[in-house]
């Protein structure tokens, strides 16, 4: 059986650490919380892999965990902010930000990933788990300091920037397939700037799918 705990230490050494992952807290998160729990059943294994992984037929995913690690970092989180995670999936994401020191709204879609999400976040306090469609967000939970977007978008996500507060950041990974990259938004009043991080691939998530002709 796999030592997960050998695991994750591997995990945050080889993978976040070499990939310009060093904000202390996040190091600290995700050696902390278990992935394997957020995977799939019978998929557990494979939840410290330096790859994506399938949540659902529908193409929903998990971002590998130097992604992910590096769109949280990029979000500076401080403790007692709010902080909204899109497209949550299982809930790993919203784990992480919780243990950064957020207080997390979890939304999600699918009905079975809420179920999934519920069941895994049981133990954690400060999350709210939301069914709702993505590209809408939860306005009424807001305004918020921080939005990950657990999936990769391919039009401005306007109705969740309308949600930051003044100085709130949205990171997400925006572009068409091997286009894509990481990129931070940050409101400052009205205005939302925009700043590509890096090179980065995720499934694309349907809800923001640009229209026929559109060119990112």
């Amino acid at each position: 059986m796999l030592d997960y705990a050998q695991a994750r230490r591997l995990m945050v050494d080889c993978q976040l650490r070499t990939f310009d992952v060093n904000d202390v807290p996040v190091l600290d998160a995700f050696g902390e919380i278990a992935r394997e729990a957020f995977v799939p059943p019978g998929r557990e294994d494979f939840a410290y892999i330096d790859q994506t992984l399938q949540l659902s037929p529908q193409g929903r995913a998990m971002p590998a965990p130097m992604l992910l690690a590096r769109m949280i970092q990029a979000l500076a989180i401080q403790p007692g902010e709010k902080a909204l995670d899109v497209g949550t999936g299982y809930g790993y994401g919203a784990a992480i930000l919780r243990r950064v020191g957020a207080q997390v709204t979890a939304l999600e879609s699918d009905p079975d990933l809420v179920a999934g999400a519920r069941t895994r976040l049981s133990a954690f306090d400060g999350i709210a788990i939301i069914e709702a469609p993505l590209e809408t967000g939860d306005a009424k939970s807001g305004p918020y300091d921080a939005i990950l977007v657990n999936g990769r978008i391919e039009t401005r996500p306007q109705a969740l920037l309308e949600q930051l507060k003044d100085g709130g950041r949205l990171v997400c990974v925006m572009g068409r397939d091997r286009a894509a990259k990481a990129t931070l938004f940050v409101r400052a009043g009205d205005a939302f700037g925009a700043r590509p991080l890096f090179d980065a691939a995720l499934p694309a998530l349907g809800a923001f799918a640009a229209e026929a002709g559109f060119a990112f």
